[in-house]
């Protein structure tokens, strides 16, 4: 048996360790001791949006690993064959779906009229130490890599 609580550790810690951060105030470290262009402006529209991060099959294949492992302490015979084939694919649905719900990220659409006149719009992570409002000045911060962040001035 612990054996494959050893699986189900490993495959939470890789769950865990997809859920990275994309709000304003997190940087990757390829961004880090970058020079950025920052421009200032004023955010004229909030709206709700979600981030969905496109699926690596981690899910999928762990989902399946740990359903088969667990259909596999079912019957015996050519019963316990179909038990470990059910209990792989509902865990590969399961593991899908959980990986899913684990990259998808509430957000906001940010609106903002830099002061030179043009109006430009930045989808990040909602980021709970840094409420932003209509009509805050704001500063609107773009990398190289093509990369922008809306953060309050």
């Amino acid at each position: 048996m612990s054996k494959h609580l050893s699986v189900l550790w490993l495959v939470f810690m890789l769950f865990l360790n997809a859920c990275a951060s994309q709000t304003g105030s997190s940087y990757s470290s390829s961004q880090t001791r970058e020079a950025m262009t920052v421009e200032l402006g004023v955010i004229t529209q909030l709206n709700d949006a979600k981030i969905e991060d496109d699926p690596e099959g981690l899910g999928l294949l762990s989902g399946g690993v740990v359903g088969g492992i667990l259909g596999s302490g079912i019957g015996g015979g050519s019963g316990r064959i179909f038990a470990i084939a059910g209990g792989a694919l509902v865990g590969a649905l399961a593991g899908t779906g959980i990986e899913k719900a684990l990259k998808t990220k509430d957000a906001q659409e940010i609106m903002v009229e830099l002061d030179s006149g043009k109006t430009i719009v930045v989808v990040q992570q909602i980021d709970s130490a840094e409420i932003l409002a209509v009509g805050d000045r704001v500063r609107v911060l773009s990398a190289f890599d093509g990369s922008t962040r809306v953060r309050l001035q």
